[in-house]
Parts: C-alpha cells; structure tokens; sequence
C-alpha cells in the first residue's frame, strides 16, 4: 500500500524523505513536490525503475524522462558540460531553468529515446532537493496518467497513479505559473528552444551569445501546472498539459538526433 508523508510536519517530513531514499534505492516510484507541478521519480540509472514509471504513467519510451539533481556536481556527471551551460547553472539553479545537454557517453541508463541528449534541471523545492541531495540524480516525469491534468498536490497524484508509487511526499498545493525555459547547449552557440520564467534578456547577461527561439518548430510556452515542470520534469522541468505528444509525429525533415532532442525538449516541458 502507498504511504503518504505530510511534509509540513517536520517529523513526517524528515521520516518521509528517508523512506523516500530508500524507496528509490530499492529501485521503486515515488512522488516529490517540485517549484512547478508533483513529479513521479525513479532511480535515473536504473532501466527496470524507469520503465515502472513509463507504465504507471501510461505511456512508451517515445518521451524521454528528465532529469533533476541536487547539486551542482550532480548534474555534470550526467551530462556534457560546456562553459555556457556552467555559466547558465551557477546563475539559475536552484531554479525554473531547463538544459538540454549531450549525456555522457560513458552513463548505463535508458531514460528513453533520447537520440544522446539529456534535460536536466536542478528544482528550487527544499523537499526535492533534499530528497535529490540523497538519491543522486532522478528521472522524474509529471506525476500524472497520460493524457490528464498534472497533479498540485501529492493527493491529486495518489487519486491518479495509486499504488504504482510506493511514497508520495505532501507539501501542499504547488503555485507555479510559468514554465521554465529551456535552453540548448548541445551545439557550438547555445539557443533557447522554450521560453519561459526566465527572460532571453536575463539570460545574455550571462551569456550574451545566446540565440532567441527559431520562429518555427520551437515548443510552446505553457500556463504552469515542469517538467518540466517538467525536468522537470516534467517540468519537474516546467509547465504540464495533457500528454498528447506521444501521438505525434516527427516534424518534416527533421534527422532522428533532431527529433529525439525535440520529444526531450517537449517532455521537460512537463515536468
């Protein structure tokens, strides 16, 4: 049967966490509160956890998982790292900012068809980055069946996914009204690819080469509910809405690498 910690309580919170540890240790689901929506993790390294949460989720490998951490040395063990990408963490993170990275070549894992690419992103949440801090990284996506409404609460996930998650962590209603951006650093010159919490403008103060969003093909803003929330997502990367992508095709002349960093892009806007 699922437990559900009320975070609020320091004890039950404290209690929670650990349980929650273990839980992903042991290669099981849980529910963490996010900056944006609830995301449902799993042991980013391991094949067997994430595929629990694709099923419990509803949905195929066709959107990759992303990835949250809770530190900076994290997040670099993960993905390929470049002087702007440092640039862009060290600024924003904790914080409603999304990287799609190359992932390091030498990771055993399968988050899903990634085509080499990871989102990652560090979530401004204490519960999750305390949670993350003792895990290492996870793959969290919204904690949602596909195709409906992402969860605010760790209630609204239970009534959703059940005993498909081991631990849910409560603390309470996420108030997240913007999706985060996310930006691109796979390539020689970096781009923002979703806009979002973080302006272009605040961005070039940090790294001024960075390119605008391409007018066509670049994934819509979305009214919060990860990811990316998302990460998240989602977002434990930003905004959710409901999971339809999987039905989609890829866009007209995109190559597979292409195509895989757009599902990654669109699944961080999820989380």
């Amino acid at each position: 049967m699922a437990l559900l910690y009320d975070c609020a309580d320091e004890a039950r919170r404290k209690r929670g966490i650990n349980v929650a540890v273990r839980t992903v240790r042991a290669g099981r689901l849980v529910v963490l509160p996010t900056d944006t929506v609830y995301g449902i993790g799993a042991d980013a390294f391991s094949p067997d956890a994430i595929t629990k949460l694709l099923e419990a989720k509803g949905r195929g490998p066709d959107m990759p998982v992303p990835v949250l951490v809770g530190t900076g040395e994290a997040w670099t063990g993960v993905a390929v790292s470049n002087e702007a990408a440092e640039a862009l963490a060290a600024v924003f993170w904790p914080g409603a900012l999304s990287l799609l990275c190359r992932e390091q070549p030498s990771l055993s894992w399968n988050l899903g068809d990634t085509g080499g690419t990871v989102v990652v992103r560090m979530p401004e949440h204490e519960v999750a980055l305390d949670l993350l801090r003792e895990t290492g990284p996870m793959g969290v996506s919204s904690a949602n069946l596909s195709g409906q409404p992402p969860a605010r609460t760790a209630q609204e996930a239970r009534d959703q996914l059940g005993n498909s998650v081991a631990v849910y962590l409560e603390a309470g209603l996420t108030s997240a009204d913007v999706p985060s951006t996310i930006v691109d650093v796979t390539g020689e010159v970096p781009r923002v690819i979703r806009a979002g919490a973080i302006s272009l403008e605040r961005l070039r103060e940090v790294v001024p080469e960075i390119l605008a969003p391409e007018a066509d093909g670049a994934p819509e803003a979305e009214a919060a509910p990860d990811a990316a929330a998302d990460a998240g997502q989602t977002d434990p990367a930003a905004g959710d809405t409901p999971d339809t992508s999987a039905a989609e095709g890829p866009d007209a002349g995109e190559t597979a690498a292409e195509a895989a960093a757009r599902k990654a892009a669109e699944e961080a806007a999820r989380e």
